[in-house]
């Protein structure tokens, strides 16, 4: 159960660094980078091994919820670290934390929000796992699997294609609507809507 007085923490997964910017694995980051220009924030360094941005989303009023959004500053295989820490600094409870992340077994800009779960082979999703149990939410985005015999970590590690990225823009942004969603309607109600 989600608690409303409490906020939530959105961390977009992804590798640090200007070469790793247009990665598939770094499709987390990019959504946390539109959530945090609609909220009109920029994101500054935390002493948690994270950029942050707190702020609000939702319409004016009571029923809208207090957030911060953070890209980790560490590499994909330690995102627990920073996460936990963010946790524990900004008090919010795991059912109130959000992964967005890359997902191979589901095909390009197709969407998944879930509670819990396994990690699926996702070394941030593993680390995370690790640190604080498996029950908080994802927001998965299909990448798709790689083409022929190319390896799994070759794949993630490389930038959208030309034609994927003709819908990139578009796909980031359903996924930054999926994770608004889900924080302001819940769960049921925003995978009703997104899960496609």
């Amino acid at each position: 159960m989600t608690d409303a007085a409490s906020p939530w923490l959105i961390v977009g997964l992804g590798n640090p660094g200007p070469e790793y910017a247009g990665n598939r694995h770094n499709v987390g980051f990019m959504v946390a980078d539109l959530l945090a220009e609609r909220m009109g924030g920029r994101f500054k360094a935390h002493k948690a091994r994270a950029q942050v941005v707190e702020g609000r989303i939702g319409p004016p009023g009571p029923s809208n919820r207090r957030v911060v959004v953070a890209k980790p500053s560490s590499f994909m295989n330690l995102s627990g670290g920073p996460t936990t820490a963010l946790r524990d600094f900004f008090k919010v409870p795991v059912a109130n934390i959000i992964a967005v992340h890359d997902e191979l077994d589901i095909d390009y800009g197709m969407l998944r929000l879930k509670l819990g779960g396994g990690d699926n082979g996702h070394n941030g999703l593993k680390s995370i796992t690790k640190s604080l149990g498996a029950e908080y939410h994802r927001v998965r985005f299909g990448i798709g699997r790689p083409p022929g015999r190319m390896p799994v970590a070759d794949f993630v590690l490389k930038d959208f294609s030309s034609a994927e990225r003709k819908e990139l823009a578009y796909f980031v942004d359903r996924a930054a609507d999926a994770v608004e969603a889900l924080v302001l309607e819940g769960l049921e109600r925003a995978q009703t809507t997104y899960n496609s």
